[in-house]
This record gives C-alpha cells, structure tokens and sequence, in this order.
C-alpha cells in the first residue's frame, strides 16, 4: 500500500510550480492501492488555506478530501501511533509531525510513502520514503 504527505496533495493544486503540479497530479492519479492519513488529510484542509489567492477554495479542498477518502483506505489514528512516533523520534532526527505520518504507515503497514520532506531517511523501518519531486 502507498501514502501521500501533505505536501503531495497541496502541490496537485498550486500552480506556482508546474513541473511539480504535473508530477504530484500524475502521482495521484497513478496510486490505486493508496492510503489516506488522518494527519495528512487534516494538514491539507489547514494548508489549503494559502492556495485561495491562485483560485482553490477551501470548498475544493474540502471535496478533494471527500473523493480521496471514497477510493483509498483511510488510516485513523491510534495510540500505538503515538508510542512509535515517540521511538522513531527518539532514533532519528524528524519533527514530531513527520514521526506520526511515518508512525501511521508503519502502523499500517503501508509500504512506500511519497514525500519531498524525508530524503534523508529513504527507508525506516522497511518503509520506503520516495520524493516524487
């Protein structure tokens, strides 16, 4: 199974950058065994607040979040997330944010997760840390 970060979802959507809009909605829509994170999905609905100026409203974002969730798995959080979290935070260099979201997929047993925020670890645990970017 595969997983997004946040960063993935908002680029689909921001037409400042082209060449990673083209790369982020090709990615999307390639993903038919994906996840959607709890934490990721929430972290989108904040940030998609800073793409109103280039013409994407929060309704957009919200019904966005709405057709993700009818077609992946979606992964809630659980207080085991949080214990691992704090061991993956206590073994690598991460923020607490991305230590959840590699949490939940390990958690969940989600094997690849795309996201230009983790280059450093591109694999913790058996999970394989892909920036599509």
């Amino acid at each position: 199974m595969n997983a997004v970060d946040t960063n993935v979802l908002r680029y689909a959507h921001d037409p400042r950058d082209p060449a990673k809009q083209h790369r982020a909605v090709a990615l999307l829509q390639s993903l038919s065994d994906a996840a959607l994170l709890w934490q990721v999905a929430c972290e989108y609905l904040a940030a998609s607040a800073k793409l109103e100026p280039f013409g994407y409203s929060r309704t957009e974002a919200w019904q966005d979040i709405r057709d993700l969730r009818s077609v992946w798995t979606c992964l809630l959080p659980t207080w085991d997330v949080l214990d691992r979290a704090e061991q993956l935070l206590a073994a690598y260099s991460l923020s607490f944010w991305d230590a959840m979201i590699l949490a939940a997929c390990l958690e969940a047993g989600v094997s690849r997760l795309y996201s230009e925020d983790l280059a450093t670890y591109p694999r913790v645990n058996g999970l394989e840390c892909i920036n599509p970017f």
